[in-house]
């Protein structure tokens, strides 16, 4: 047996130091309090959740990302307009702010709400002109982006691997390439197979790719000062769009079939349930978009509510108040960060999961002689039973 790890003095002042400072960092400050008083914490919580055009990397800097506006000006034309951030549109002359229902046209009215950085909050319109489309980039594209682009780093090398022969010829070599097979062999064998049955390998690129870009996007929004794509409404719609589709291009016959002339039940109830078959394959695709991103978007909205308490228990209560409840929000903070650690997981899963359940409910062939026979009113088929001296031959 090893000796038992010792911590010594100056170790625990360490520990002591770093808590110190954590607490220090995420505490209330009365001057800070003060200065923001007037700020809703509300509108607080709903600029970090929602989507926006810069990436607040406090306390370093805030990074404002290129703004992209398709124009038709007064003459009729198209113009596309490109800038590096939104203080360098406002200072281009060519737009307007509006900002909490108030226009911001005059020039010192920008540079005030660019001093203050209220313009990161703020929507832009041109000063002559319409607006066609905005085609910013936005952090969650950006978080997007990024997520893609660590699944590709990821198992691009994984998939060099596998071509060259390791891991199938041999064993796995290596933490990476053993971690991707756990997953990789867990999608295939307990989520597209039992689901889809012998097509499954057909749609599995899809799964896995639809697993891994939730789960790497979940686990991005647990740093701090990033998020999470799947927070977005518009992302996990795509996704759940693409389960549609691929659903629909690879469906049978037969699930046209059940859709639009559903068997086994009397003439005049089936021009009832088609409209609620035609509902239900809209229905469960859009279930599916908004289980995600509702599932994602709260953690997110507890973690800054629990974070919250404190400047609102500073403000009706005072300093004191809030200090001493600084620590229980804090651990709260750290206990709801392990539970959405969990649930990034179990999102990735669950997304996987009901995906293949609507592709597999999409490309399975079903059997209907015993419905014909009944439409027909032909006896029911019987099937004779063996003898003991008979032998039952078993299909495969």
């Amino acid at each position: 047996m090893g000796n038992p790890t010792v911590f010594s003095y100056s170790t625990w002042w360490r520990v002591g130091l770093w808590c110190a400072a954590i607490l220090w960092n995420l505490g209330p400050r009365p001057g800070l309090a003060a200065e923001e008083g007037d700020e809703n914490i509300s509108e607080v919580l709903i600029h970090h959740t929602v989507d926006g055009y810069y990436i607040a990397l406090e306390p370093i800097a805030t990074i404002e990302l290129p703004r992209l506006f398709l124009l038709r000006t007064a003459e009729g034309s198209w113009r596309l307009d490109a800038f590096g951030s939104t203080a360098s549109a406002l200072h281009s002359g060519r737009y307007v702010a509006n900002y909490e229902g108030h226009r911001y046209t005059a020039a010192d009215e920008l540079e005030e709400l660019i001093a203050t950085h209220r313009h990161l909050y703020a929507e832009l319109y041109p000063r002559d002109g319409e607006l066609v489309l905005d085609l910013s980039i936005t952090r969650h594209y950006v978080f997007g982006l990024l997520s893609a682009l660590l699944v590709a780093g990821f198992f691009i090398p994984v998939a060099r691997r596998y071509r060259k022969g390791t891991g199938r010829t041999t064993a796995p070599r290596g933490i990476w390439q053993n971690l991707a097979e756990v997953f990789i062999v867990f999608v295939r064998d307990e989520i597209a197979r039992p689901n889809i049955g012998e097509k499954a390998d057909r749609f599995l690129p899809y799964l896995l790719t639809a697993f891994f870009f939730i789960l790497f996007s979940n686990l991005l929004g647990l740093i701090p000062n990033l998020g999470a794509a799947t927070s977005n409404l518009a992302v996990t719609g795509v996704l759940a769009l693409f389960t549609f589709v691929i659903g629909t291009i690879y469906a049978s016959k037969d699930h046209w079939r059940h859709i639009f002339w559903p068997p086994g039940v009397p003439v005049f109830v089936k021009p009832i349930l088609i409209p609620v078959e035609i509902m239900g394959l809209f229905t469960r695709h859009a279930a599916l978009a908004i289980r995600l991103f509702a599932n994602m978007s709260a953690g997110t909205l507890i973690i800054l509510s629990l974070i919250g308490m404190i400047f609102i228990i500073h403000a009706l209560f005072g300093a004191l108040a809030a200090w001493l409840s600084t620590l229980p929000s804090v651990l709260l903070t750290l206990f709801i960060s392990a539970i959405k650690l969990l649930v990034a997981f179990i999102q990735a899963y669950v997304f996987t999961l009901l995906s293949a359940l609507f592709i597999g409910m999409s490309v399975a062939e079903h059997a209907h002689e015993h419905a014909e026979h009944e439409e027909e009113g032909a006896a029911p088929v019987v099937h004779a039973v063996p003898t003991a001296g008979e032998t039952r031959t078993v299909l495969p």
